[in-house]
Order: C-alpha cells, then structure tokens, then sequence
C-alpha cells in the first residue's frame, strides 16, 4: 500500500466519523484514571524542563490537546482530518487547531518542548514509523518529552465500520513495548517508562515516555 493512498483513507474515513468519534471519547478521560495520571506527569515533565510549545499529533476531536492546556501546558493540536480539526475548534474555542500529517510534519525544528501521539502512531504503516520518529525528533528540543500511547500486540487490523456505524477503512497496527523501544533508541530517543494499561480507553494499551538525546 502507497503512503499516499493509506493517509488518503484514513483522512476520509475521519473526516466521516468525526462527530460521532467527538461523542464517543468526550468524557473518557472521566473514566480512566491511570491515563489522566500518565498526562499529568507528561505536563509535569515537560513545565520542570522550562515549559514551552506541546504538539499533539493526530489529535482528533482536541480533547487530549484541551485537558493539557487545563494540566497548564501550551498545547496546540494537528490532525490528519480537516472535518476533525472543525470539530476540536467548535469545542475546544481558543485552543489552537491546524490540519497536518506526522509523515510531513510542518513544525519548525526543536520548536517543542513536547510531543504526545495518543493513539494515533496506530494507524501508521510499519514502513513510515521510522521517518514519523525522525519528525517527532526534529521538531523537540533537546531534552524535550515524548508521550506515545498505543495498543499492544502483533497484528494489523482493518476497520471498517467505526463510531456512529460509519463505515471507514483505516489500519489499526497494535505493537509490543519493546519493539517500538528499539525504534525509538534508533531515531535519537532515550525511553524513561512504559506502562501497561487496560481501561476503557483501550483494554490492550500502553504508554512510552521517552526523552529526545541531544545531537552527538
């Protein structure tokens, strides 16, 4: 499958769910402790190195990009979908909200303090995760903090009937801890913690913090 035919897909098949999926995640921090206490130490780590800029890449309806901001983070959000993007701005009003893509990421280099892909590195080809990573490397400042979270296991699956009974075509790639470290350590990063999580936000999840290395 082309880069350009998978980031096509899943653009449609957002971009047709995006009010349902906004309803369906709204409250589901409410409901998941652990991972309300995963983004509090992000924010924390990221405002003890001196603050500054958090990307939220793939950040959908806004609401992770919101409860940041509320965490005292400088949050903005980017997301594939433009009928996304609409949707985080009418519900997330002052918040800053732009369309854009991990694989092509438009921010300037060492820009950020930190970077969050919360369930959204899933959808990626195994083939462009590398090149996503270097991105994410790019645009961090040294030192700075990245938070991914994902599904555990080792198959692809392909969704086709999504939030509200749309029907979508999007690949949900689930990966092991260890295998996204090794990734991670070959694009520059240094991983601090990981953690295993089952909850309503996914009953096979797990969280990497890691730390971008300086240049050598």
């Amino acid at each position: 499958m082309t880069s350009d035919r998978w980031l096509a897909d899943t653009r449609a098949s957002y971009d047709t769910v995006a009010a349902d999926y906004a309803d369906h995640v709204r409250d589901l921090l409410d409901r998941t402790p652990y991972e309300r206490a995963v983004l509090a130490l992000f924010a924390g780590l990221v405002t003890s190195a001196g603050g500054g800029p958090v990307a939220d890449v793939g950040c959908g309806s806004g609401r992770i990009t919101a409860h940041l901001r509320d965490l005292g983070v400088d949050a903005f959000g980017i997301d594939l979908s433009p009928t996304m993007i609409d949707v985080a701005r009418r519900e997330h009003p002052g918040l800053h909200f732009e369309v854009g893509s991990m694989t092509h990421l438009d921010i300037d280099d060492a820009s950020v303090a930190g970077l969050i892909a919360w369930y959204s590195l899933i959808h990626v080809l195994d083939d462009e995760v590398d090149r996503v990573l270097e991105h994410f490397r790019r645009v961090l400042r040294p030192g700075g903090t990245l938070l991914l979270g994902f599904h555990v296991g080792d198959e692809t699956r392909l969704k086709t009937c999504g939030y509200g009974g749309h029907p979508m075509k999007v690949y949900v790639h689930l990966r092991r801890a260890g295998h996204l470290t090794e990734r991670l350590d070959a694009a520059g990063f240094t991983v601090q913690a990981r953690m295993s999580l089952s909850s309503a936000e996914s009953s096979r999840g797990a969280v990497l913090l890691a730390r971008r290395r300086p240049a050598r």
